[in-house]
């Protein structure tokens, strides 16, 4: 594929493995296998769905990074890696979901022909991507070398995102904008929640003009009535009724990128409780987008959104808020620090988060968050512009 048609510029594929090298230098790294899509597309630009077998990047301290992955899905590195042909490796179609032989001894042979059979092997040992067998036979595969856990090593090098990145994120930004838009203008009593889901859904796909719409790494999460005291509850085909409330957290993807945003809609009028708790989450929001400044800690956000909820009695157990980014399924998040009271993360500029207080209590569910982006002074910016309150519809 070559530069020439990659997402980003030399520079910006240089940035990071400058940062990811100095990672792994401070970690007594000489090798990293990154399994996460997420870090391999952050690392070589590597967009394809082929996360559900084998493959990853290797980055040594010199030269280009390669990545390495099942035979079948070696042209679709070719058409989206950065780098030159040459950096395409692959493993034979025998290995493929095999009980005599597994792709991890063709890694170790890989790397043991590379001069890395004594060598500190990073790898991402809490991942998705990356199993105990894999693991297992990595390791019986390498004995005289030291696998070292490199878990979110590269993620932590994502954190601070450029300028290139950013721009992406605000393309995501107005496809998240216009999909909760119309989430909260479709409900209504009677509608099933699947056909609202299949608009919401074609909506985010078909972008904004031309920011077109990939997929997300999270599925639209709508419940509604008791089924809103969950978060992570997806849709059913149910009809929407009145006297409940449905939340929306859905995000726009733009060539990976996303920009998470919630909104509450009620049918008919709400409880006293939940508009209490919508007008506390909203001050809340506002208090915690002033904490969320460069110098200050990801505790700090988390402490001023919890003292406005407590004053009306609320005590949120879960974190607020959460990194992203480029993401895969199955999570948006980045994996690193978090909003809440023990994290003492120093906030920087060009870090990005999803403010993601939700309330989960006996009888209802409700979401407004924001994705926002740490400035060089000020509070942070929102990337989404949609009133923040409870809609509430008749």
């Amino acid at each position: 594929m070559g530069l020439q048609n990659a997402p980003f510029s030399a520079g910006e594929y240089a940035r990071r493995i400058a940062k990811t090298r100095a990672a792994m230098e401070r970690a007594g790294i000489d090798v990293l296998f990154a399994t996460d899509p997420s870090n391999q597309a952050w690392l070589t630009g590597y967009d394809g769905w082929s996360f559900y077998v084998h493959q990853g990047v290797i980055l040594t301290m010199a030269g280009d990074p390669l990545w390495w992955g099942r035979a079948q899905d070696a042209n679709g590195a070719l058409r989206t890696v950065w780098m030159g042909d040459d950096c395409v490796t692959r493993y034979a179609e025998s290995y493929i979901q095999s009980t005599t032989s597994h792709p991890m001894e063709d890694l170790a042979q890989r790397l043991t022909d590379m001069g890395f059979a004594k060598a500190r092997v990073g790898v991402e040992m809490e991942n998705y991507y990356y199993s105990a067998k894999a693991h297992a036979v990595l390791a019986a595969n390498l004995p005289n070398a030291t696998l070292v856990d490199a878990t979110a090593l590269v993620n932590w090098q994502r954190m601070v995102k450029s300028g290139e990145e950013i721009a992406f994120m605000r393309k995501a930004a107005k496809i998240s904008e216009k999909i909760v838009r119309l989430g909260i203008d479709l409900a209504r009593p009677g509608l099933r929640k699947n056909e609202l889901v299949a608009e919401i859904s074609r909506a985010g796909i078909l972008g904004v003009d031309e920011a077109w719409g990939d997929y997300p790494a999270i599925v639209p999460l709508t419940p509604s009535g008791i089924d809103a005291t969950a978060p992570h509850l997806t849709w059913n085909g149910a009809a929407m009724k009145t006297g409940e409330a449905t939340f929306f957290e859905l995000s726009g993807c733009y060539r990976r990128y996303h920009a998470p945003l919630c909104r509450t809609v009620h049918l008919g009028k709400p409880p006293q409780d939940m508009v209490d708790a919508a007008e506390a989450l909203n001050t809340g929001l506002e208090a915690g987008l002033e904490a969320a400044r460069a110098g200050n800690r990801a505790c700090d956000v988390a402490n001023a959104l919890g003292a406005e909820l407590e004053k009306i009695g609320i005590k949120r157990s879960a974190r607020s808020g959460y990194p992203i980014g480029l993401s895969y399924p199955p999570d948006w998040g980045e994996r690193t620090a978090s909003f809440r009271a023990s994290d003492e993360t120093v906030l920087e500029p060009g870090m990005t988060f999803h403010f993601m207080p939700g309330l989960w209590l006996t009888d209802w569910g409700l979401e407004t968050t924001e994705s926002i982006l740490i400035r060089d002074s000020g509070p942070a910016e929102t990337f989404c512009n949609v009133e923040r309150k409870l809609f509430v519809k008749d």
